[in-house]
């Protein structure tokens, strides 16, 4: 038996190996373009079906402000501003909670705590939407509400975004909604990834007099940065596509919102509340252009945290 031959070539022959990895290879790639294909197939769909609206609006529709069905005006400015506000707060509040809490079960919590902790963060993504929804109407608004709201009004309510009343239902409640729902997938990820630092990343800092925290910081999560924006990114993508819960705690009025405390609308909510009793024609039509607006947003979202991901990887692969 020469140097280059396998036990399995001999056994098994050249062409008897090559297949599977064959069939493998073609098999997971036709999958793939699959999905591709079915997002193209869906993006064409939601186009044609709302090309009544997107032709006699144009452009205007995507800044226009007003949503009348009884004139025909439609205008998807204010369910995309409350869609990328409330998205934006919940990101804001979600990723240091999230990180610090991976951090934690990762490098500080003994096992014992980590993984019964661990198994607990990560049901919350299995709980409903409406479950969230129903608490946040019967117990997270009223206590936003006498609380916190409260506390910012009165301590920054001379900023405008942040003037009050509080009224426990709104852009804000919605936000933190939405920083629960998304906190699993953050930790999760973020997790896994700081978990898979190869360990000889701890010892060289730890070997060179650093403490931990200085470990922690200097040597785990800029390694682990790239995972940790994609674990980021996933938690914004759910965020700007949840309906029930938001439909629900965030008011539904269809205007721009001037306060963090406002109701407001978001694009799936608009959708879910108003597409069975929308009229066939230009209004079902308006809609699904809603839904190509959202479409165009998250993809959009996820081809500039792609890049982002690549360049902070690449980044980090000439540090190393």
């Amino acid at each position: 038996m020469t140097a280059a031959t396998s036990p399995a070539t001999q056994r098994f022959g050249n062409t008897a190996s090559r297949l599977p990895d064959l069939l493998f290879r073609s098999g997971s790639g036709a999958l793939a373009w699959i999905i591709v294909a079915v997002l193209g197939l869906l993006a064409v769909l939601l186009f044609l079906n709302s090309s009544e609206a997107l032709s006699k609006f144009g452009f205007a529709f995507l800044t226009g402000t007003a949503w009348d069905p009884i004139d025909a005006v439609y205008g998807a400015l204010p369910f995309i501003v409350g869609t990328i506000a409330s998205s934006f707060i919940a990101i804001v509040l979600a990723t240091p909670i999230g990180l610090l809490t991976a951090v934690f079960l990762a490098e500080l919590a003994p096992r014992r705590v980590a993984i019964p902790l661990t198994f607990t963060i990560e049901l919350l993504a299995a709980i409903p939407s409406v479950v969230f929804g129903l608490w946040g109407v019967f117990v997270l608004g009223p206590f936003l509400q006498k609380t916190v709201e409260s506390w910012i009004v009165s301590s920054v309510g001379f900023i405008p975004i942040f003037a009050g009343p509080p009224f426990g239902v709104g852009l804000f409640a919605a936000g933190v909604i939405l920083t629960l729902m998304i906190l699993p997938t953050i930790v999760a990820i973020s997790r896994d990834v700081i978990t898979a630092v190869p360990d000889s990343q701890r010892e060289a800092m730890l070997a060179l007099g650093a403490t931990r925290w200085e470990m922690i910081t200097k040597a785990v999560l800029p390694y682990a940065r790239s995972g940790i924006i994609g674990a980021v990114i996933l938690g914004l993508g759910r965020a700007l596509g949840e309906t029930m819960a938001v439909t629900m705690v965030i008011g539904n009025r269809p205007q721009i919102p001037s306060s963090v405390f406002d109701s407001s609308q978001t694009i799936a909510s608009q959708i879910a509340t108003t597409f069975n009793e929308a009229s066939l024609g230009l209004q079902t039509s308006a809609l699904i252009a809603l839904g190509l607006v959202l479409l165009v947003i998250t993809m959009s979202l996820n081809v500039v945290a792609r890049l982002l991901v690549w360049r902070v990887s690449g980044r980090g692969e000439a540090r190393r």
